[in-house]
């Protein structure tokens, strides 16, 4: 008889099955292989979802309660969006077909089991040369399945791939420091993997290339809806118009104050009070720009001292924060930072890793004013915290359940939710200007996906003014967010690489803020007359975060069931 608890066994085991995901996730299992990238194993895979589509809809049948349900629905939503993935076409062929990764498949793993991998050494080392060993097969396997791959996708692929003899040459470094017993096998098998990715590199350099990137709008709308996003692309388009022009407002309004409060001349413009902000609240300038990650420790204890005296959200004992320098294969999709969860199902300490992208370009982007809001987004209380209490959840599926809206609109709505509790103190001005400034990059992510996604140009006319008819689709999308935002130009084209081969991830950031942002407004005025402000704060966070990972329109249903909610 099926059951609930048998179906998550076998979709588990279907979510695990790639062995990078098992990294991903924290399984200790049969981590020494590559993935399978054949035709013939997403065949399977696919096979493999649609059959637990089959049995889902039998368990579904049945009156549940509130939490089966709400746990079923989200594992429809995950098979959903995997099938779908793996069977839409543009240019009459699959994203798989097209989409070159050698590089996020070789060296993320790698660099997971380095550095977030509480294994011994000699084991971790040993699953590390296993994979490596395999390296020249797994490009040859990815290369058969390219046809006439995305020309934006191979260079970038490329660029990421120059950087793996590094990390392999770090790895070697590790393993001498470990006076590991197997070491002239890792020898050979980093001699046979250095090159066979330069021989990758220039084969797949030789791919002919398409440069049409779009998807069928049909697709496209598939794509946002499987996320668990109930608006349509015209609405998520409206709601950056008017998330630019009210951003665009409260710039305007501080910017008098602080050209005032600074006694600068009074046709400074935004972009120049920007760049004095910077530079006056620069942090302390060193030979190494590894030194800037300092500054981030501290502004880290820092803020957790603050939320601890204020007891604003609970943070649990078993998890832990590194920050690390963006690694040089990474840095091409990391414009500034990310965030690498802790494994959901790993027990013990949940360990999370922020990744800050630096450079001699990019050093004027880190002071004193934009670290906290970093720290802020990126940590605690932002994802670091929301994904480590996620992690600690009973249901699995709420563990591992991807849902880019639920997490950025829990970072976004806290980026002026800590301002609003006083973090900056009398930098509060300062702070917001730079934040605002920067956080308008979600409005025009909107633009950008919704244009990637549907080559539909009109979606770019977010009341901005930018050459949105330039030839060059990148020219066009490129202009719109260094309008909006004054990135440099390195970081323009990271933000864009990272755009085109996360569709639907961008546009998240603003659709979760505006609804969790909602979400807390319908909370305020339910309870008010009930509860002070503070507590409401609390129960809204407890709540957000104890409930684990879902879209925000699940997480409705989950304060209407809990009496929150009239």
């Amino acid at each position: 008889m099926n059951t609930p608890d048998r179906f998550f066994q076998r979709a588990l085991d279907h979510w695990t099955a790639d062995p990078n995901d098992r990294v991903y996730f924290g399984l200790d299992r049969d981590l020494d292989r590559l993935p399978d990238p054949s035709e013939a194993a997403a065949t399977s895979r696919l096979r493999v979802a649609r059959e637990l589509l089959t049995e889902l809809d039998g368990l579904q049948a049945t009156e549940r309660s509130f939490s089966e349900t709400l746990d079923l629905d989200l594992a429809r939503l995950t098979l959903e969006a995997d099938v779908h993935e793996r069977t839409y076409t543009f240019n009459g062929r699959t994203r798989a077909q097209q989409l070159p990764r050698a590089s996020d498949s070789i060296g993320d793993p790698i660099f997971m089991m380095m550095i977030n991998d509480p294994r011994p050494e000699g084991d971790r080392l040993a699953d590390i040369t296993a994979r490596i060993e395999q390296v020249p097969a797994y490009l040859d396997a990815l290369l058969a399945r390219l046809d006439t791959p995305v020309a934006r996708w191979v260079s970038i692929d490329v660029e990421k791939v120059a950087g793996l003899p590094g990390l392999l040459s770090t790895v070697r470094g590790w393993a001498d420091q470990n006076d590991w017993a197997d070491l002239p096998r890792l020898d050979r098998a980093i001699a046979a993997a250095t090159p066979a990715l330069s021989d990758y590199a220039a084969r797949l350099g030789e791919l002919p290339v398409a440069s049409q990137l779009h998807l069928d709008e049909a697709d496209a709308r598939r794509v946002v809806a499987l996320q668990g996003i109930e608006q349509s692309l015209e609405e998520i388009r409206e709601m950056a118009r008017e998330f630019l022009a009210e951003t665009r407002a409260t710039i305007s309004g501080l910017h008098g104050r602080l050209v005032e409060k600074y006694r600068l001349p009074s046709d400074t413009s935004v972009a120049d009070l920007h760049t004095f902000l910077n530079e006056h609240y620069a942090v302390p300038v060193t030979e190494r720009l590894e030194d800037i990650l300092d500054n981030y420790g501290a502004e880290r204890d820092r803020i957790l001292t603050f939320i601890r005296e204020r007891d604003l959200f609970e943070i649990p004992d078993d998890q832990q924060m590194r920050i690390l320098r963006t690694p040089p294969f990474m840095a091409p999709s990391i414009p500034a930072g990310a965030m690498m969860a802790p494994p959901p199902l790993r027990e013990g300490v949940r360990t999370s890793l922020v990744y800050l992208t630096l450079s001699e370009e990019l050093r004027p982007e880190h002071t004193r004013l934009s670290i906290p809001s970093m720290m802020v987004h990126e940590g605690i209380p932002g994802h670091h915290l929301q994904l480590a209490t996620a992690a600690g959840h009973a249901a699995t599926i709420r563990r591992i359940f991807m849902c880019s809206h639920h997490a950025e609109g829990w970072t976004t709505m806290l980026e002026d939710y800590m301002l609003d509790q006083g973090l900056m103190g009398d930098l509060a001005d300062e702070a917001r200007f730079c934040a605002k400034r920067d956080i308008s990059r979600i409005g025009a992510r909107v633009a950008i996906d919704l244009f990637f996604m549907t080559g539909r140009r009109e979606f770019l006319d977010v009341g901005v003014d930018c050459d949105r008819d330039a030839d060059d689709v990148f020219d066009a999308a490129g202009s719109l967010l260094a309008e909006v935002t004054g990135f440099v130009p390195g970081r323009v084209q990271a933000e864009l690489n990272w755009y085109l081969q996360e569709r639907g991830y961008p546009l998240s950031y603003l659709v979760g803020n505006k609804l969790t942002w909602a979400l807390k407004r319908d909370l305020e005025r339910t309870q008010q007359g009930r509860m002070e402000q503070i507590e409401i704060d609390r129960l809204f966070h407890r709540t957000y975060l104890r409930s684990g990972n879902m879209p925000l329109a699940f997480l409705r249903r989950v304060f209407e069931n809990g009496g929150w909610l009239r």
